[in-house]
């Protein structure tokens, strides 16, 4: 069987797809106007214990009143709250969020307390060491 070799180096590859991909980012306004609209919620550089890690979303709805015992989760990761205020407190402090707004959780030990006087919703991306 013969073995198929590219002439074109691998990096110029990653180059050609960069610009495809930065090149579908940009419309007219005509056109934006017809489609979703797009907005940075959270950047964050994030040096990984592990070569691989297990990513876990997952939705967490929390009655009136309610707050979780002091706890940690799997891993670090961005939580983003969808309905309510979640009122976070662990080792820098106590922070309000509500709705739309996104922080990172360190995995560290903490408690959130649903203070908005009704049911609350947040999502969590966990990015768990393997």
């Amino acid at each position: 069987m013969k073995k198929h070799v590219s002439a074109i180096p691998k990096g110029f590859l990653w180059v050609i797809g960069g610009a495809l991909l930065t090149l579908h980012g940009v419309t007219t306004a005509a056109e934006a106007s017809l489609g979703p609209s797009r907005q940075m919620l959270l950047q964050k550089e994030v040096p990984l214990p592990t070569n691989r890690v297990r990513t876990n979303v997952i939705r967490v709805e929390f009655p009136s009143g309610y707050q979780t015992p002091l706890h940690t989760h799997k891993g670090p990761g961005p939580r983003y709250v969808l309905k309510g205020t979640l009122r976070v407190e662990d080792a820098t402090g106590s922070r309000d969020f509500a709705p739309g707004d996104v922080f990172w959780e360190t995995g560290e030990a903490m408690t959130v307390k649903n203070i908005s006087g009704g049911d609350a919703t947040m999502v969590i991306f966990e990015l768990e060491p393997l």
